[in-house]
């Protein structure tokens, strides 16, 4: 079963994050992705370059669910 925590680490060594977290139930996960290369990319183009980190994963089946909130760091401290 997969953890949450090696997806946070996969992210983390294709993407320079100031904020990550990752969690989920083995098959499911939900993952907030704060990172500065984010800014001017919209909200597609965001989630298609973390999907281009995890492409490997993807792509073998080892991961199959990964819902996404992408922000930059100016957006993630207007949310608190």
């Amino acid at each position: 079963m997969l953890d949450p925590q090696e997806i946070q680490e996969w992210i983390a060594a294709g993407l320079p994050c100031e904020q990550l977290s990752v969690d989920g139930d083995g098959q499911h996960f939900q993952a907030v992705i704060v990172s500065r290369e984010f800014a001017g990319l919209n909200r597609v183009q965001r989630q298609q370059r973390v999907n281009q980190v995890l492409k490997e994963h993807f792509d073998s089946g080892v991961l199959h669910a990964l819902s996404m909130q992408c922000l930059t760091p100016e957006e993630a401290a207007a949310r608190g």
